[in-house]
């Protein structure tokens, strides 16, 4: 697999951490600065997921995904 294709499959591993820790963060949290903070984790997280998505299947539609 060439390794931009790999980045994106590491991007995509990332971002579901991201989301997994917002989450937990979100949880645990004692005040609003972290909910905050763990809901600009979130946001970054699913915006990043949209376009790394979205570059994937770009990829896979011309041939470029091996």
């Amino acid at each position: 697999m060439k390794s931009c294709n790999e980045n994106i499959l590491k991007t995509l591993e990332l971002v579901e951490e991201m989301i997994v820790l917002s989450n937990a963060g979100d949880n645990d949290r004692d005040d609003v600065g972290c909910g905050i903070l763990y809901g600009i984790l979130r946001d970054c997280a699913y915006r990043i997921k949209k376009i790394a998505e979205a570059e994937k299947k770009s990829h896979m539609d011309n041939g470029k995904w091996d």
